[in-house]
């Protein structure tokens, strides 16, 4: 009786797994046939089966990316990542990408930067970061992002786009220094003018008041004196 019930019980394993794989098998395969919306229920019925199936977990958290079911893609991500394990850069990158498109720049940034901190060759987070750091206007490092990307992936099709927009952002640095540089030239010249200007108003001034002179010789009041001098 105790060996029918062991039995029951592997075969009752067995089923369970052979569903779970079933769903997951079935959910990968639409999963890369890009057909997210036919994969949805599939990986659901997965994870469901097995919250620790980590694969599964990260097609469902794509897959909801993909039909614009952003907290959703979010709250997958965030209860798997703690045990991701090598996927944590990866699982760090995708809720980075989450973010960006949701506006959160700041959250986009701390956690493609999370993901480099994970692993610093997962080259995606860097060009996810070099984006978000354009739309801050985070310009110098945005360049130097975009410049590790491209060392990570020197064949990517995405290059020319890229070496297009650091030379554009490199020009733009040029063209404010030279602003800068004509600023502060013009900025010299007008207090060098109005510097001529003063000094000429006090030399005219002091021109104004005469040469140096003596003693003021003002008139004087002398009282008159009638009488006649006598010499004894």
């Amino acid at each position: 009786m105790k060996k029918l019930f062991i039995s029951v019980g592997f075969f009752f394993i067995l089923i369970t797994y052979c569903f779970t794989q079933t769903n997951f098998t079935r959910g990968e395969e639409l999963f890369i046939q890009n057909r997210p919306r036919d994969a949805l229920v599939f990986l659901e019925n997965a994870v469901a089966d097995d919250p620790a199936h980590m694969l599964a977990s990260m097609y469902l958290g794509i897959v909801y990316e993909q039909l614009g079911r952003n907290d959703d893609a979010i709250v997958i991500y965030r209860r798997i990542h703690s045990r991701g394990g090598d996927f944590a850069a990866n699982i760090s990158a995708n809720m980075g990408n989450v973010y960006f498109r949701m506006g959160n720049l700041a959250f986009a940034e701390q956690f493609y930067s999370q993901s480099l901190s994970e692993d610093t060759a997962y080259s995606s987070a860097y060009l996810g970061r070099a984006n978000t750091r354009i739309k801050t206007g985070n310009l110098r490092d945005a360049v130097t992002d975009y410049e590790a990307y491209l060392r990570f992936e020197p064949r990517s099709p995405k290059r020319p786009q890229i070496e297009q927009m650091i030379t554009y952002i490199r020009s733009e640095f040029a063209a404010e220094e030279r602003r800068k540089l004509m600023a502060e030239q013009a900025a010299r010249e007008e207090a060098e003018r109005r510097q001529r200007l003063l000094d000429d108003l006090a030399a005219s001034l002091q021109s104004a008041a005469g040469d140096s002179q003596g003693l003021s010789t003002g008139t004087e009041n002398l009282e008159g004196y009638d009488g006649e001098f006598e010499l004894d």
